[in-house]
């Protein structure tokens, strides 16, 4: 419920004509530029959850809907997926459906997958596509594989002990 007055709160602040960054991200993405990304950068996961509860920010998971299903997933995050099916066979309409989602291409959208990878890959297409503030979220849901080819264990949305939940 508070992640859903949280993302009305943000609609609203949306809805004004000039979008202002949260200062955080301001200096994310100033320093992307200065890495040279082709993105608005990479936001740590509980930077992420703070904005996003807050109403700074749309979460928007990119993973497909079996991981969310099967995984778990951030409670009230939208869905688009970058890829689809087993073998991730990539969303050719996936810069669309993130604009339809989001509403307007300067929206604050903070894009999570498993550990990180796919979210840049989405990250760098969207904005390719004229979006303008899509953040990448470090880390992602599980976090990397560990020495045990394990997730979750040194990294990662749940590792943080970020809310999520499972179907």
């Amino acid at each position: 419920m508070l992640v859903s007055i949280a993302i009305n709160a943000y609609r609203v602040v949306m809805s004004e004509e000039v979008l202002d960054l949260p200062q955080q991200l301001a200096e994310l993405k100033t320093q992307a530029g200065l890495s040279g990304l082709s993105y608005a950068g990479g936001v740590p996961p509980a930077l992420a959850w703070e904005l996003f509860s807050s109403g700074q920010a749309l979460l928007v998971d990119v993973r497909i809907a079996e991981e969310r299903k099967f995984v778990g997933h951030v409670p009230d995050s939208l869905h688009v997926a970058w890829a689809t099916g087993t073998a991730l066979t990539r969303n050719p309409r996936f810069a669309r459906e993130l604009e339809a989602k989001l509403g307007r291409k300067d929206a604050v959208a903070l894009l999570l997958c498993r550990s990180g990878k796919r979210s840049v890959l989405a990250a760098e297409a969207a904005t390719k596509a004229g979006l303008t503030n899509v953040f990448n979220v470090l880390e992602g849901f599980e976090g990397e594989l560990d020495a045990h080819q394990q997730r979750g264990k040194a990294d990662g949305w749940r590792f943080h002990g970020l809310p999520w939940v499972q179907d």
